[in-house]
């Protein structure tokens, strides 16, 4: 069954009004909506590099061409944030993730000023690690 993630849009027009507590109260949340990922997924080969803390992503194509993604990370806001890269990108044609500007379609929750460096550090990988899957399945199709 997959998680229900809501749109990124919804996510934004509520982001916006909430005071700092709160916006990561709204992160630690839509982390706890991403679908649980089975820890025999979680190895090196699916760890993010450069995330502060541990992050795992798995992506999977399913059969109509959509990429859809397991994901975890051992930090509750920083699993926020990797739920909400997936909620712009989750059960999206790959050809259509791999021309998204990604980072765009964050940029209305000005992450980095929201949050350390620290958690921010590995999201620029993430996104690197989405697009690139996306664009190598794109060209399969």
């Amino acid at each position: 069954m997959t998680a229900s993630l809501p749109d990124l849009a919804d996510i934004a027009d509520e982001y916006e009004f909430l005071d700092s507590e709160d916006r990561y109260r709204l992160l630690i949340d839509l982390g706890r909506k991403l679908e649980p990922m089975p820890d025999a997924l979680k190895t090196d080969a699916t760890k993010v590099r450069g995330c502060s803390a541990s992050v795992w992503v798995y992506p999977t194509e399913r059969t109509d061409g959509r990429l859809h993604f397991l994901a975890d990370s051992n930090a509750a806001i920083t699993k926020g944030v990797v739920a909400l890269i997936l909620t712009a990108v989750q059960d999206k044609p790959a050809a259509e993730v791999a021309a998204m500007d990604i980072a765009g379609a964050l940029a209305p929750f000005d992450l980095s000023r929201e949050l350390s460096s620290n958690r921010t550090q590995g999201i620029p990988n993430m996104i690197a690690l989405v697009k690139d899957t996306a664009t190598r399945l794109a060209v399969r199709s």
